[in-house]
């Protein structure tokens, strides 16, 4: 028997306790209706921030070549590319302050690079030689992250202990469209809503799942939209307008600074290359589409803004590519020279006291090698 068919059904109408009553009016929480812009709308620009922004730019496209030349030379295991969408990583770096933590996932090396970390460690990991090439406290650069999504909960966790100690301290989680379909995403989000955790979280909405486009992943309105969910703002926002994601980007950080707790950010941009070197993007999508977004490149859009405003000559644009070439020339040179490895450090930054079990496996090691060299 349904509920219409129940005697007095058609004046049932349920009135649930105040507990179960929405607590939040939505309205506030959702995104714009289109993504937002500063470039080319005539904002004030900042002409410091700009050239800062532009500088990285162009280095983070010069770090992808790069990257993408050491895989075929058999330097790099692999690498995912972020070409496209250089505008995203470089305003992650910038939008933080030294004592904030950013996590990074696999494809946010540049990121991880333009908030000041050697661009060798960044490329440890995808060479194969250590988990994690560089020492996450120092840099406040968590571990890349492979597993799709497992960041998010690791930045809630960072953040709201910091919260609990008093300390001053942000968070600003990268993920792709992807792993927005992960639990580890919802998971992420619900908790820091609850706890009011001051984290950002930025999705790179680059069109694709490795070969699964954005439609066959979700049929919410936008990414944004998810945020009012769980309680908090979602912004949508040109992941290609480097000023746009920085400004927007800079205003969650705020947020969340003086306590008003997460906000999930859409970049909408795109994935110029292949997923990786292993992936053949030919297979799902045509030149055509790659050709539309190249006329959204990011470093263009705001090449063309800076000068056409005066904020950038000849002279800018060379120093900058000169800048990334010597940037390109110091990474190949190390990256071509034969790491020293050491099999005893599979022991070592792994607990801050070993464990027995661990002693165990290090001390047979140890005997193996030793008796190799009698």
């Amino acid at each position: 028997m349904t509920v219409q068919e129940l005697p007095g059904a058609a004046a049932y109408r349920p009135t649930p306790p105040p507990a179960w009553r929405p607590r939040t009016d939505p309205a506030p929480l959702l995104p714009d209706p289109e993504p937002y812009r500063v470039l080319g709308t005539g904002a004030e620009l900042d002409r410091a921030l700009m050239l800062k922004l532009y500088a990285e730019l162009v280095r983070g496209r010069r770090f992808n070549a790069q990257a993408t030349a050491l895989t075929k030379q058999g330097r790099l295991a692999v690498y995912p590319s972020s070409t496209g969408q250089e505008a995203c990583e470089v305003a992650a770096a910038l939008a933080l302050e030294e004592r904030d933590w950013l996590f990074p996932s696999y494809r946010d090396t540049l990121a991880a690079v333009a908030r000041g970390l050697d661009p060798v460690e960044a490329l440890t990991l995808l060479r194969g030689d250590w988990h994690t090439g560089y020492d996450p406290r120092r840099h406040r650069i968590a571990p890349l992250c492979t597993p799709l999504a497992t960041q998010l909960p690791h930045a809630v966790g960072l953040a709201h202990a910091a919260r609990l100690k008093g300390d001053d301290v942000v968070a600003l989680a990268l993920v792709g469209d992807g792993g927005t379909s992960e639990g580890d995403f919802h998971e992420a989000l619900n908790f820091a809503a609850v706890w009011r955790a001051p984290v950002v979280f930025l999705v790179q909405n680059n069109g694709f799942a490795i070969s699964v486009p954005l439609a066959k992943q979700t049929a919410a309105p936008s990414l944004a939209h998810k945020a009012v969910g769980y309680g908090m703002p979602g912004r949508l926002v040109d992941g290609n307008d480097a000023p746009a994601v920085h400004q927007v980007l800079g205003e969650a950080v705020a947020r969340a600074r003086r306590g008003g707790g997460p906000t999930l950010i859409e970049a909408v941009t795109y994935r110029m290359e292949a997923h990786t070197n292993a992936d053949d993007a030919t297979r799902y999508r045509g030149s055509a589409e790659v050709d539309a977004w190249r006329d959204h490149d990011p470093i263009r859009l705001l090449e063309d803004e800076l000068t056409a405003r005066g904020l950038l000559d000849e002279d800018g644009i060379r120093a900058a590519a000169e800048a990334a070439e010597t940037m390109a020339a110091a990474l190949r040179e190390q990256m071509n020279a034969e790491p020293s490895l050491t099999p005893m450090d599979l022991f070592a930054e792994v607990y801050a006291e070993q464990s027995g079990q661990l002693r165990e496996q290090a001390a047979q090691l140890r005997a193996e090698l030793e008796a190799e060299a009698r």
